[in-house]
């Protein structure tokens, strides 16, 4: 079983707005955790003022920037995570047989970087371990308010996880203190502000 390493906690910009908290105060709570990775995810500003909040992430704080789905911005982030959806995206555009040959592009093009994949089968992740990734996301664990989730893993998520050769992060519902065998990271949101 891998040892539980920390939170990884999204900054999501939109959720932030909804509740007030400035990228300032974001700092100040995942500052109280063994915080691995930090996910900006922002839907609302354009790519000039998400650079800006990148940066200022970047040059406040020690922990590595993960990008949600956004290749414009990886320049400026430490890594990038992509969705299922994303990554066949990314295999359409360059034209690619698979994501193996999109995520072995990608590594090439940016070889310090950090790669994140979501999954939330055991067939999924068979794919993921045959990539040159980093980690994977694994989910949905829980119910949540933030997105509409149609499959809820629950329990089963340690079984699935256990398929994994890459450190897996628990996403969807997952609460802080949470531990959950074979999971390395704590994927948290809307979670982070209630407590």
């Amino acid at each position: 079983m891998q040892k539980f390493k920390g939170l990884y906690a999204l900054c999501d910009y939109q959720t932030l707005q909804k509740k007030d908290i400035s990228l300032d105060k974001f700092l100040k709570i995942v500052s109280k955790y063994d915080t691995y990775f930090i996910q900006y995810r922002d839907k609302l500003n354009n790519l000039e003022i998400q650079k800006q909040n990148i940066d200022y992430l970047k040059n406040n704080c020690n922990i590595p920037i993960i990008i949600n789905d956004h290749l414009d911005l990886l320049e400026y982030a430490d890594g990038l995570h992509l969705g299922q959806e994303d990554c066949k995206a990314l295999q359409d555009k360059f034209n690619f047989k698979d994501f193996k040959q999109t995520i072995d592009y990608l590594k090439t093009q940016y070889p310090n970087k950090i790669f994140g994949l979501s999954t939330h089968n055991i067939e999924e992740i068979k794919v993921a371990n045959e990539l040159a990734l980093d980690y994977i996301g694994l989910g949905a664990y829980a119910n949540t308010s933030t997105k509409d989730i149609t499959q809820i893993l629950g329990s089963k998520i340690s079984e699935i996880a256990s398929y994994s050769k890459h450190p897996v992060g628990a996403i969807g519902g997952v609460k802080i203190d949470d531990r959950i065998p074979n999971i390395t990271y704590n994927v948290v949101g809307s979670a982070l502000y209630d407590n």
